[in-house]
C-alpha cells in the first residue's frame, strides 16, 4: 500500500524525509551489514540531502548509488552527482569506494552499459534487475521519475532491465542515463517527494490507474512512500490501500 504523507510547506517534507532514509538504512544495515541508497536530484531532494550529511554516522556502511544522470561532466552544474557530493557526500565523509556515480560523460549508451555492469559486479545474484534498499525519487509536472518520461520506449524495457540511455528526453540535456523501471519496482523501499503546486496534478494522477503517461504511477505501490508539502498535496483522497497522515 503506498504510504502517502503530507506536510505543511517544504522544509518539513525534507525533514521528513531524511527521518525515513535513516530509518531505512539502518534497517538495511541492521538485516544485511550494508545498505544500498539511490539518490535523485532535484530542489527537494536536495534539501533532504543537506539535512542527512549534517548528521554523524547517516552513511556509515553504505553505497550510494544514482536513480539518473544527465549526459555532463561530473562537475557540470546540471550534474546530479555535483548536487549530491555537494549536500550529502563531502559533509558525510563517506568512503569514495562507496560511491557509484553514473559516467555520464560516456554517453547513454556506454554510461549506461558501464552502470549496468557496476550493478552486478556489487548487487547481481539470482535477481535480476538487483535490489537496492532505498530509491530516493522526485516527480516532475509531467510524472516523469529518474529519466522515465510519459509514453517513452524506455518503459517498455522489460522485466530484467537494469540501466538504459536516454538519447531524446523531452526535458534538457536530450541524453541521460537511468535506471530501468524494473530496478525501481524491485526496490525494496521507493521514496517519492513533491513539493509546489506545479507538482499537485501530478501526484494526483500518480495516485490514479497506472499508465504509461504517468511513469510514476506504475512503482511498485506496495513499496512507495510518498511525501509532499500541502501544496503538491493530491486533489482528491487517496487511492484504496492508501494512508493519510
Amino acid at each position: 500500500m503506498t504510504r502517502l504523507t503530507t506536510c505543511p510547506d517544504a522544509e518539513t517534507v525534507a525533514e521528513r524525509a531524511a527521518v525515513h532514509i535513516e530509518r531505512a538504512l539502518a534497517q538495511a544495515r541492521a538485516q544485511r551489514g550494508t545498505a544500498h541508497l539511490a539518490l535523485s536530484g532535484g530542489t527537494t531532494p536536495g534539501r533532504t540531502y543537506e539535512l542527512l550529511g549534517a548528521g554523524a554516522g547517516v552513511l556509515d556502511g553504505v553505497h550510494v548509488w544514482f536513480a539518473d544522470e544527465r549526459c555532463v561532466p561530473a562537475e557540470d552544474e546540471e550534474s546530479n552527482y555535483r548536487l549530491v557530493r555537494e549536500a550529502l557526500l563531502d559533509p558525510s565523509g563517506i568512503p569514495p569506494q562507496h560511491v557509484h556515480r553514473m559516467p555520464g560523460e560516456l554517453g547513454p549508451g556506454l554510461g549506461a552499459e558501464s552502470y549496468e555492469l557496476e550493478l552486478l559486479a556489487y548487487l547481481g545474484d539470482e535477481r535480476v534487475p538487483p535490489v537496492l534498499d532505498l530509491v530516493v525519487l522526485g516527480i516532475g509536472p509531467d510524472g516523469h521519475i529518474a529519466s522515465l518520461f510519459p509514453g517513452a520506449h524506455t518503459l517498455d524495457a522489460g522485466p530484467q532491465a537494469v540501466c538504459l540511455g536516454v538519447t531524446h528526453s523531452p526535458k534538457p540535456p536530450p541524453e541521460r542515463i537511468t535506471l530501468s523501471l524494473a530496478m525501481l519496482r524491485a526496490a525494496r523501499g521507493c521514496l517519492l517527494l513533491a513539493t509546489g503546486p506545479s507538482k499537485a496534478d501530478a501526484v494526483n494522477a500518480m495516485l490514479g490507474q497506472p499508465t504509461a503517461h504517468v511513469p510514476a504511477s506504475l512503482l511498485a505501490r506496495e513499496r512507495l512512500t510518498v511525501i509532499v508539502d500541502d501544496a503538491a498535496a493530491p486533489h482528491v483522497g487517496p487511492p484504496a490501500g492508501g494512508e493519510p497522515r
